[in-house]
Order: C-alpha cells, then sequence, then structure tokens
C-alpha cells in the first residue's frame, strides 16, 4: 500500500512555497489515514515483548526505506533513529514513539487481535498492544509520510525516534530511552524540542489534554528486607518476629506521605505490592521481604523520601531488635513538559485537536522523562475511544479488551505534523 501511495502524483511532495498550510497538512494526514491503519492493524497482530521487538523494528525500517528516509537501527538493541532533512538550515526536533507489548493475553476479539505467545520471567504468556503502542508507532509513521512530503518547505529538521522496552526491559538487562541516549543519539545532533503522545487514559476519543510542569510520576522500586531471629510460634519471646516488625514498617510508611513530605507541594505515593516470609503457621521466620513502589512529582521532595523511608523501616527494626536490608532501584524520573514549549504549541494542537483541556498529575509513569531532562519536552494523552462514547466504561490501558478507535489516528498524525510546521516556520 505505501508504495501505490508513493507512486500517486498528488501525494508526492509539492514544489517548495515557503510556508507549509494547515490545509495542506491535514489534506495529507487525510490522505495517509488507510495507510495509518493497516500499519497499526499489522503492529497490533505481531506485538513483541521489550527488549525483543526485532519483527518490529524490521517492519519500521522497511516502511521508512520505502519512504526514502533511511534509518539507523540496531540503537539499544532493536530500536530505530532516522532524520528527515528540511529544505533549508534550521532547528532539529525529535519525534517519539514506543514499540513494546505486554504479557497480556488479548480478549478483545479483534479479527486482527494478537495470537503472539512469548516468555516472561521464565512463564509463557501471551503477549499484546495494551498499552496502545501499536497506535504510537502508526501514527509517528504516518506523521513522518507526511513531514516528508513537505520536507523542502521546512527550515529545520525532524528525527524520529522508535524506542524500544518502554514498559521496562527484562530483569538483567538495559533498555529504553536511558540506553538510546546512553549510546549517543543526541550527542552529534541534539534537538531543541521532543514531542510524544499516549493514547487512553480515560479520556474522550480524540482529545488532548496536557499541561505545563509536571504531568506523569517518578517511578522508584526498592525492597526492604527484614532479619529477625527464627523460633517457634508458641515462645515468640525466643526469637525476634520478623512479620510483626514487617506489619509495623508497613504502617510506618504510610505516614511519609500523609504526615512527613509538603502535600501542597506536590503529591507521592508508597505503596507495599509484595510481602513474603515463612513456610509454616507455627514457625516465626528469620527475615520477611518487602516490595514496592514510590511515586513522586518534585526531585527534591524524590530523595527526601528515600530518605526518610529507610530511616523510617530502620528505626521500626531496631526498636523490635531486628535490623533491614533498605534496596532502592531508581527508576523514571518524573515527567515533566516545558510550559514555554506548551504555550508556544497550543495553537498547533487546538487546530490538530480542537481545545485542548488540562489533566491532573498522573501518577503512571513514561521514559520519555529520559528525554525531556535533556531538552525542552512536551508530552500529550490522547482519548483511544470513539468520541460520542463515555471513556469512563471502556478498557482501560493495559486491559486485555483494550483497543483503539482507529479514526483518531488521523488526529494523532494532524498533531504531530502540525507541532513539526508550527515550530519550524516559526508560527
Amino acid at each position: 500500500m505505501l508504495k501505490y501511495l508513493l507512486l500517486l502524483p498528488f501525494l508526492l511532495p509539492l514544489a517548495s512555497h515557503g510556508q507549509v498550510s494547515p490545509e495542506r497538512l491535514d489534506r495529507l494526514a487525510a490522505e495517509a489515514q488507510t495507510q495509518v491503519v493497516e500499519w497499526r492493524r499489522w503492529f497490533h497482530q505481531n506485538p513483541e515483548l521489550s527488549n525483543r521487538e526485532f519483527n518490529t523494528a524490521a517492519r519500521i525500517a522497511e516502511i521508512l526505506t520505502e519512504m526514502g528516509i533511511e534509518p539507523q537501527t540496531g540503537v539499544a538493541g532493536t530500536g530505530l533513529v532516522a532524520i528527515i532533512e528540511g529544505g533549508n538550515p534550521g532547528p532539529l526536533l525529535a519525534l517519539r514513539a514506543d514499540m513494546d507489548g505486554l504479557p497480556v493475553t488479548e480478549q478483545t476479539g479483534l479479527p486482527f487481535a494478537s495470537t503472539a505467545r512469548s516468555e516472561y520471567n521464565g512463564q509463557e504468556v501471551g503477549v499484546m498492544h495494551a498499552c496502545g503502542h501499536d497506535a504510537h508507532m502508526s501514527m509517528l509513521l504516518g506523521a513522518a509520510w507526511v513531514v516528508n512530503s513537505v520536507k523542502e518547505d521546512l527550515a529545520g529538521s525532524v528525527m524520529l525516534i522508535f524506542q524500544p522496552a518502554e514498559e521496562g526491559p527484562p530483569a538483567g538487562e538495559k533498555g529504553g530511552a536511558s540506553l538510546m541516549l546512553e549510546e549517543g543519539i543526541w550527542d552529534d545532533r541534539k534537538p531543541e524540542a521532543v514531542f510524544g503522545i499516549h493514547v487512553g487514559f480515560g479520556l474522550p476519543g480524540g482529545q488532548i489534554t496536557t499541561r505545563p510542569g509536571p504531568l506523569m510520576a517518578a517511578s522508584d522500586r526498592f525492597q526492604i528486607t527484614v532479619l529477625g531471629r527464627q523460633t517457634h510460634g508458641a515462645i515468640p519471646w525466643n526469637g525476634v518476629d520478623p512479620i510483626v516488625v514487617a506489619a509495623q514498617i508497613v504502617l510506618g510508611l504510610q505516614t511519609i506521605a500523609s504526615r512527613q513530605v509538603d502535600v501542597t507541594l506536590a503529591p507521592s505515593i508508597v505503596s507495599i505490592g509484595r510481602i513474603s516470609g515463612g513456610i509454616r503457621n507455627n514457625v516465626i521466620p528469620d527475615s520477611v521481604e518487602l516490595e514496592g513502589t514510590i511515586r513522586s512529582f518534585d526531585q527534591a521532595m524524590r530523595e527526601d523520601i528515600h530518605q526518610r523511608m529507610e530511616r523510617t523501616a530502620r528505626g521500626i527494626a531496631e526498636s523490635a531488635g531486628a535490623t533491614i536490608e533498605f534496596e532502592l532501584e531508581l527508576g523514571n524520573p518524573p515527567v515533566v513538559n516545558d510550559p514555554g514549549l506548551l504555550a508556544r504549541m497550543l495553537p498547533a494542537l487546538e487546530r490538530a485537536a480542537g481545545p485542548v483541556h488540562d489533566v491532573s498529575p498522573q501518577t503512571v509513569a513514561e521514559d520519555f522523562s529520559e528525554y525531556a531532562e535533556r531538552t525542552p519536552g512536551l508530552f500529550l494523552f490522547m482519548g483511544s475511544g470513539p468520541p460520542d462514547v463515555d471513556p469512563a466504561g471502556l478498557p482501560s490501558n493495559h486491559s486485555p479488551f483494550f483497543d483503539m478507535h482507529e479514526p483518531n489516528l488521523q488526529v494523532g498524525v494532524r498533531v504531530f505534523s502540525n507541532l513539526v510546521v508550527d515550530y519550524l516556520q516559526g508560527r
């Protein structure tokens, strides 16, 4: 289909006219829609887990090559980077889409539903694009085709980033945005700004929401091992009960977000997701493990919470004669939208998608933050469902029933394209 599109005279790049009109972008986005839907369905039917996006990467490389855009492959494992050079000198922008699926068995019943299987944490699992990354890739490819069609009229260039492992690399591996940056995708040419879109999040279909400043939370993992002394359950005074100490630590940690940090500055969350200890009803064990997540929006508060958690857990344990081991694994920093960039691009967003609505900070995380820490970034949410359906009744991201209302893909293509053209033409 792409080769057919590229041969049609009215779809080829037009002669340079200095300025690219919004009407021209809209026309190109509409003409690409059939192809964008086809790409989306292929990606949806062929998902791959984080750091295993081999076929996905090959398909993206094939599509870009057919457009006449030469991709650099093998970045951060399976990632790709490509640059569309404008007809005149100017700034470099970056557009980013993520590529990986989730270990979720699809239950949508779609004719192009995934039946893929893979291995995750030693178990055989179904694989699904349950977070909308199939839409992200196809929208970016559609925007790449539109921008490539008008590139001779642009004073500047666009970097396309197709990123693996946004959902997190497998245990013991590196991956995602941080590895792409570590491998130097911005060492030679650093973009002036980076843009990304995420579908879903319970929004009305096709609607764009965002906010200046903190948009999504930092995500850190912690594990606390409580070390006591094993004894018979009938004579607990002969040992040190790590289960009781662990219970006190769980309660103590909840006072950090509710009583110890300034809740008027930014929200924060400390959640325990796993407690493991003991093997028998009448044996008090030697140790108990607690594992959980920390979500925060302010870097200073983030570091303060880490210190308070270790101090709280250690103090509670010592009061009972136990000790702890505290392990902290830093995850994504918070996604912070550059206020000036949002203000500058608001007219483009409204032209492409209608009124842009404010949204409260979201406690989920995204490694788009790695890019936005290094250059001004703007991250957007876009509703995935039909525009006339209450999003509260639709399956959420990561659900086995999650789906994308395909007419909304055209909105995403328009948004990406208008952001690029407005920025490079100084509108």
